[in-house]
């Protein structure tokens, strides 16, 4: 219709302009054309200009020349449209640490590759491990065809009240006098985040965690609304527990604050109080009136016996404290996938448990409004029942009696290869993970010149290494660290 007319194609960029510029306004074909372009204006929800890019699909329609002239004037518009996205300023986030690691493993081709960075256990030919006795209660749950309705807010009431007596003990009075509020969370995970923001709701601002400590502890408080401070706990120049530090430390904590502490196998250092060690902690927390608030992800990781390994747990509710724990049966059942936890608080009364048990409701109820039931069905048939618990501490016995096993032949073979360093703490540290002393350079060198993946701090998951791959660890280690 242009060159009809001898006129240059305009610029069109708007329905309006498309139209102004046709001959027949009242054709079929143009209210055709405007109407295609007005729909994909609205299915794109972008305004008409960008939207006018669909006339590129109109070509064959008697609309040609003109919808070539849109197709020309908006063939910058790529940009434009981009930056009408409601996402265009999100920027990458960086990777996940652990979750970025087993990713670069996954992709390197090297056969003698090896990954010692996650946290899960790997038997002695290094694939994940199922316990005989979950495999068990899992086919008796099938059997039972049980439905799969929601749980209450607070979880499965039978499960959390094993949980408890798991960690607290049977014989633990505030327990038996009902004065411990206890709700079944998204593993430990899901239980820090929500105490976090008990805690913030109540007046706490800021939370004392050891120096260092798991990763994502960080992260958990700080978006819950709390300061993350830190205390010393770990004396890097002579690989041992730091206890003089960390009582100094813990004692210039104003008073009433909350203090996080691992109940056992330390992570990511595997270094643990000892008994008379945790009684003077006791002693500390109780003077400064602070609130401990104890993790317990390995219970069964320590001692070899996940029954006795909450020993510290249970010296200061016996001190008196008031105190709050978060339990995962992730690491000692091997239910990662699961996401079992429980989240408790002893309180000083039924009635003022009861009240703290609401709160903890409140918080659940708008985050992920109640938990996952297959995983805590299991741990309740394996706890509920004397001769499968027995069987459950017997395999995570023998779990931690193959990690101490490894521990034992990769510091005898470093030795054996002339290093010049000391590696008695591999077999002095306890737990999943070793934490090596190596350095962040390293293992950089380590990863890129041997494709063994452990996490920047040097923490190494001993449950990643098997007899078959610790002498190529272990000669590894010497080539970077000599």
């Amino acid at each position: 219709s242009f060159k009809q007319k001898g006129k240059d194609i305009p610029d069109i960029k708007t329905v309006r302009d498309c139209r102004s510029y046709y001959i027949d306004p009242q054709s079929q074909v143009l209210n055709s054309t405007i109407m295609t372009i007005r729909r994909a204006a609205v299915r794109l929800m972008a305004p008409e200009s960008i939207a006018l890019k669909t006339a590129v699909g109109l070509k064959r329609s008697r609309c040609q020349p003109a919808c070539q002239a849109i197709t020309r004037s908006l063939r910058h518009s790529s940009t434009t449209a981009a930056a009408q996205s409601p996402w265009a300023n999100f920027t990458q986030a960086p990777p996940d640490p652990i979750i970025g690691l087993t990713e670069a493993y996954q992709n390197d081709d090297f056969p003698q590759k090896v990954n010692v960075g996650v946290g899960a256990y790997r038997d002695d030919s290094g694939m994940p491990f199922v316990l005989p006795v979950v495999r068990q209660v899992e086919k008796e749950i099938t059997a039972e065809e049980l439905d799969h309705e929601y749980s209450g807010i607070a979880g499965c009431p039978s499960f959390v009240d094993l949980a408890m007596k798991f960690a607290y003990g049977e014989d633990c009075v505030p327990l038996l006098e009902g004065r411990i509020a206890g709700v079944q969370t998204l593993s430990g995970t899901g239980g820090l985040r929500v105490f976090g923001e008990v805690l913030n709701s109540f007046g706490h601002t800021e939370i004392h965690i050891p120096n260092p400590s798991w990763g994502n502890h960080v992260p958990i408080f700080r978006n819950a609304g709390l300061d993350v401070k830190t205390y010393s706990y770990y004396n890097k120049e002579n690989s041992s527990l730091d206890f003089e530090g960390m009582i100094a430390d813990i004692k210039n904590i104003p008073e009433g604050k909350c203090i996080l502490l691992h109940v056992c196998a330390h992570n990511p250092t595997g270094m643990d109080p000892q008994i008379d060690q945790w009684k003077e902690i006791s002693s500390v927390v109780k003077e400064k009136k602070l609130l401990p608030f104890f993790d317990c992800a390995y219970q069964g990781f320590a001692s070899g016996d996940a029954r006795i390994d909450a020993a510290s747990l249970r010296l200061f509710v016996e001190d008196g404290h008031k105190v709050a724990l978060v339990q995962s049966f992730s690491k000692n059942m091997g239910l990662y996938g699961q996401r079992v936890g429980a989240l408790s608080v002893v309180a000083d009364s039924q009635e003022e448990a009861q009240r703290v048990l609401s709160q903890l409701k409140v918080h659940i109820r708008p985050s992920y409004s109640n938990p996952p039931r297959h995983g805590a069905r299991i741990v309740q048939k394996i706890l509920s029942d004397e001769q499968k618990t027995d069987a459950f501490v017997e395999q995570c016995s023998s779990m931690a009696g193959r990690i101490n096993s490894m521990r034992a032949t990769l510091k005898q073979t470093l030795e054996d290869l002339g290093s010049s360093r000391d590696w008695s703490h591999i077999t002095k540290q306890i737990g999943m993970f070793a934490y090596s002393g190596l350095t962040k350079e390293e293992v950089t060198v380590l990863r890129e010149k041997h494709h063994i993946y452990c996490t920047l701090d040097g923490r190494i998951s001993m449950a990643g290494v098997t007899s078959k791959n610790v002498k190529y660890i272990a000669e590894a280690i010497h080539d970077v660290s000599k």
